[in-house]
C-alpha cells in the first residue's frame, strides 16, 4: 500500500513538473518578438533603417519557422523531445544576447537564431500536449496558450517603459527576456529524466507514417488557416503601434494599447480551446472568430477615434479564438502525438512563410503609400480566406490521403 501510494506521488510529481515546464517555455513563446512592436520606430531611428527592413526584424522568426519546422519531427523521434527543447532553450538565450547588443547585424543574426529556438518549442509543445494529456488537450492548450499571451502583452507593454523610461534603450529592453528563458533552461532539465521512458512515443514507426500529411487535403486547410492567423496577429504586433501613431496617439500610450490587445485575447485562448475540444466541429467557432476579425478592422478603418479601444479589445478577442482553433485542430485532426507534430512542423512551416509576408508588404505599403489604410484593407481581405479556410479546417475529421469520410468521436462528418 506504501509502495502504491509512493508511485501515485511520483506520477503526479512528473505530471506537474511537465505541466509547470510547459508553461514556463510557453511564456518564453511570444515574448522576445512581441517586445519589438512598441520598439520598432527607436530601433529604425537608431540603427537607420527603413520600415521595410523594420518589418524584418519581425518577419525574420518567422521565416526561422518556416524553415526548421518540416525538421522539428524528426529531430524529436532521433533524439527525443525533451533534450531537443532544452538544446532549443538554450539556442534562444543566446539569440536574445546577440540581438540586444548594437549593430544591425547583431539585430538580425539574434532574431534569426531566436527564431529558430521558438520554432522547435512550437513544433513540439502541441505534440507533447497530445502524447502526455490526451484526454485533456483542450484544457492543456488552453494553459499552454494563456501562458505564451500574457507574457507576450506583458512584453508590449512594458517595452517602452523600460527602453526610455528606465533607460535600457531598446537594446536593454529586447535583452532583459534572456533571463526568463534561462529560468526556463533550470526548470526544463528535470524532463531530462523522460527521455528513455518518452523516447517511443515518437522514436517508434506508428500508423501514423502511412499518412503523408502533406498530401492530406484537410492538413492544408489547418495550415492555411495557421497561416493567416499568424500573418493577422504578426502585422498586428509590428504595426498597430505605428498605425495608432497616425491617429495621434503617443508612442507609449500605443504601446499599452497593443499590450490591451493582447490582454483582450487571454480569456479566449483558453476558453476557445476547451469549449472546441467538446465538439465535434468547430466550425461556428470559425464563425465567430470571423465576425470579430472583420468588426474589429473596419473599427479601425471607419470607426470613431474616440472608441479606438474597443475596435482593438474585438480584434484581441478575434485573435485570440483564431489561435486558440489553430492550437487545437493539430491535436483534434490527428490520431497521435506522431501526426500531431507532422501536422504541426507543416502547419507551422508554410503557415509562417505565409505570415513572414505580411510585416515585409504592409512595412513596403506604407513607404510607397504614406497610408496605413491599404494595409487594413488586406487584413479585412485575410479574414474572410480565414473563413474560407477555417470552415475546412473545422470538419469532424482527421488527416488522410484518402478522399473518404473519416469520423471522429464515433460520428460521421456530415
Amino acid at each position: 500500500m506504501s509502495n502504491h501510494k509512493q508511485n501515485k506521488q511520483a506520477v503526479s510529481s512528473s505530471i506537474g513538473l511537465i505541466i509547470f515546464g510547459i508553461i514556463v517555455i510557453a511564456a518564453n513563446l511570444r515574448a522576445p518578438l512581441t517586445s519589438v512592436g512598441p520598439l520598432v520606430g527607436l530601433i529604425r531611428d537608431n540603427v537607420h533603417i527603413s520600415n521595410t527592413l523594420a518589418g524584418l526584424i519581425t518577419t525574420l522568426p518567422l521565416l526561422s519557422f518556416a524553415l526548421l519546422s518540416p525538421l522539428v519531427p524528426k529531430l524529436a523521434q532521433k533524439y527525443g523531445i525533451e533534450p531537443v527543447v532544452l538544446i532549443a532553450l538554450i539556442f534562444l538565450t543566446v539569440g536574445i544576447i546577440i540581438r540586444s547588443l548594437s549593430g544591425a547585424a547583431n539585430l538580425y543574426i539574434g532574431t534569426a537564431i531566436l527564431g529558430l529556438a521558438i520554432a522547435i518549442c512550437n513544433v513540439l509543445l502541441p505534440s507533447l500536449i497530445k502524447r502526455d494529456f490526451s484526454n485533456n488537450i483542450g484544457s492543456m492548450t488552453g494553459i499552454y496558450s494563456i501562458s505564451m499571451n500574457l507574457c507576450g502583452a506583458i512584453a508590449s507593454g512594458i517595452s517602452v517603459p523600460l527602453a526610455v523610461g528606465a533607460g535600457l534603450k531598446w537594446q536593454g529592453s529586447l535583452g532583459i527576456w534572456g533571463i526568463l528563458s534561462f529560468v526556463s533552461i533550470l526548470c526544463w532539465l528535470p524532463q531530462l529524466r523522460n527521455r528513455t521512458k518518452q523516447a517511443t512515443t515518437l522514436g517508434q514507426k506508428t500508423v501514423s507514417n502511412d499518412v503523408n500529411i502533406w498530401r492530406s487535403p484537410l492538413a492544408w486547410q489547418v495550415t492555411l488557416f495557421m497561416g493567416i492567423q499568424s500573418m493577422f496577429f504578426y502585422v498586428l504586433i509590428t504595426w498597430l503601434p505605428e498605425i495608432l501613431k497616425q491617429q495621434g496617439i503617443d508612442s507609449s500610450q500605443s504601446g499599452w494599447y497593443l499590450s490591451i490587445m493582447q490582454l483582450a485575447l487571454l480569456p479566449f485562448t483558453f476558453i476557445v480551446p476547451v469549449i472546441a475540444g467538446r465538439m465535434s466541429s468547430q466550425r461556428s467557432l470559425v464563425v465567430i472568430t470571423t465576425i470579430l476579425l472583420l468588426t474589429g478592422t473596419l473599427g479601425l478603418l471607419y470607426g470613431s477615434s474616440n472608441i479606438i479601444l474597443l475596435w482593438i479589445i474585438i480584434l484581441g478577442m478575434g485573435g485570440g479564438s483564431a489561435f486558440g482553433l489553430s492550437m487545437m485542430f493539430f491535436g483534434l485532426r490527428t490520431k497521435n502525438a506522431h501526426q500531431a507534430a507532422e501536422l504541426s512542423g507543416m502547419a507551422q512551416s508554410i503557415g509562417y512563410l505565409l505570415a513572414a509576408i505580411g510585416p515585409v508588404l504592409i512595412g513596403y505599403l506604407h513607404d510607397a503609400t504614406q497610408s496605413w489604410n491599404p494595409s487594413l484593407f488586406i487584413l479585412l481581405g485575410a479574414s474572410v480566406l480565414l473563413f474560407m479556410f477555417g470552415m475546412g479546417a473545422a470538419r469532424n475529421r482527421f488527416v488522410s490521403t484518402l478522399k473518404t469520410v473519416t469520423t471522429y468521436n464515433g460520428k460521421d462528418d456530415k
